[in-house]
């Protein structure tokens, strides 16, 4: 997300836009938007080892998602400095410090925002009634004037699969997948993501980490 750019378009996986279908695939096939999926501990991948990624896209033409607990170095106040925004005064403070997300090692010049629906902006999918997934600066600049979403997680890239490639990585047990909270995704702290996905299973993340480890 650059200073200056319209955002006319998603980027990337033909996602549709907020007055389409949410899909265009066949019935019965799967379909993870709005689900998490939760690396396996024995996932040794240096990208996506530990991750939790939301999916906010799974079509024919493949799945695009957002690491949710891998922080930058970068915060959003560091963020409105690079795109030259200027916050007002006495935007939450709490806000400003929070750190931008590492969403994956795809367009990781470019920043992308979940968040909850509200205004409309010029590049955005709504994913569910909690959830929308927006590529245009407009969002942010809404942000920084102080009425933009009352909840928000900003990433630098994002994660994606090509059609089959994600299904195959799943049945290869190198992922779990869960039915996302907004909860989880908004207001937990980065650190707790990781087990908290792991309960929304059922599973207890120390039994599931001794298992890893004897493997």
């Amino acid at each position: 997300m650059k200073k200056g750019h319209t955002g006319t378009s998603l980027p990337t996986l033909g996602l549709p836009q907020e007055d389409k279908a949410a899909s265009a695939r066949p019935a019965g096939t799967l379909n993870l938007a709005n689900h998490f999926l939760i690396a396996m501990p024995a996932m040794q991948d240096p990208i996506f080892g530990g991750t939790v990624v939301y999916i906010c896209e799974h079509n024919d033409k493949g799945v695009l998602g957002v690491v949710i607990n891998k922080p930058t170095d970068m915060t959003m106040d560091t963020l409105f400095e690079r795109i030259d925004l200027k916050p007002a005064a006495g935007l939450d403070l709490r806000l400003a410090n929070d750190p931008i997300m590492f969403g994956g090692p795809v367009q990781d010049d470019r920043g992308f925002v979940l968040h909850t629906p509200g205004q409309a902006y010029s590049s955005s999918l709504r994913v569910t009634d909690d959830v929308a997934f927006t590529t245009s600066i407009d969002v942010l600049e809404a942000v920084a004037k102080g009425d933009g979403p009352q909840r928000l997680l900003v990433s630098i890239g994002y994660a994606g699969w090509s059609p089959g490639q994600l299904e195959d990585e799943i049945l290869r047990n190198g992922w779990l997948t869960v039915g996302a909270d907004a909860h989880v995704l908004f207001d937990l702290p980065i650190e707790d993501r990781y087990n908290a996905a792991l309960r929304l299973l059922g599973i207890d993340p120390a039994m599931l980490l001794s298992e890893a480890g004897h493997a």
